[in-house]
C-alpha cells in the first residue's frame, strides 16, 4: 500500500510541475520521469499558446553553411540515425531556437540548411550554462546521438545529440 501511495505522490508532484512550465519562461520543459503511458497523438493535450516551446523557430538564413570537417550535415544524422546511435558526432549549423535551464540543461534547435521538413532540425541538449548561444549564431555541436527520446507532454525526438559541447563560430549580427 504504502508503494501505490509513494508512487500516486510522484505522479502529483510531477504533474503540478509540468503544469508549472506554461508560466516559466525559458522553454522546452518537461518531467524528466517517463510517464505511465503515452496517449496517442489525437488525444494528447494541446499545448497552451503562450507556452514558451509553442513559439516556432526562428527564420534564419542557412545559406553557405559548410559541413564540418569530419563531422555530419544534420540531414546525414537522421539519415544515418540507427548507425549512430550512441555515437558521438560533430554538426555545423546556425541556431533557430535556444532555451537555457530546461531540466538542468539548455537546448538548442540547429539546422544546417540540409535535410526536408521533419528531418532539417537538430535538437542539441548541453549541460546548463554551457551553450551561450543565441539565435542566428553559427555553432559547431559535438555530441552522442540519442534515439526515440520521450519526456512526456508532447516532447518527443526521434534523434536528438545530448551531453553537446556547442561552440559558436560565428555571432549572428
Amino acid at each position: 500500500m504504502l508503494k501505490a501511495s509513494t508512487s500516486s505522490l510522484l505522479a502529483l508532484s510531477i504533474l503540478a510541475v509540468l503544469a508549472g512550465c506554461a508560466k516559466k519562461e525559458g522553454g522546452e520543459a518537461a518531467s524528466t520521469a517517463a510517464p505511465a503511458a503515452t496517449p496517442p497523438a489525437a488525444e494528447a493535450p494541446a499545448m497552451p499558446a503562450d507556452h514558451p516551446a509553442a513559439k516556432p523557430v526562428a527564420e534564419v538564413d542557412l545559406a553557405g553553411i559548410a559541413k564540418a570537417e569530419g563531422g555530419k550535415t544534420v540531414a546525414e544524422v537522421f539519415a544515418e540515425k540507427d548507425q549512430l546511435a550512441g555515437q558521438k558526432v560533430t554538426v555545423r549549423g546556425k541556431v533557430v531556437k535556444a532555451n537555457s535551464g530546461i531540466m538542468g540543461k539548455d537546448w538548442v534547435h540547429v539546422r544546417d540548411g540540409s535535410g526536408a521538413e521533419g528531418a532539417n532540425d537538430l535538437t542539441v541538449t548541453a549541460n546548463a550554462g554551457a551553450a551561450t548561444v543565441k539565435v542566428g549564431d553559427t555553432v559547431l555541436v559535438t555530441g552522442t546521438v540519442a534515439l526515440n527520446k520521450d519526456f512526456g507532454m508532447g516532447y518527443q525526438y526521434p534523434v536528438i545529440v545530448e551531453d553537446a559541447e556547442v561552440k559558436a563560430e560565428a555571432a549572428a549580427e
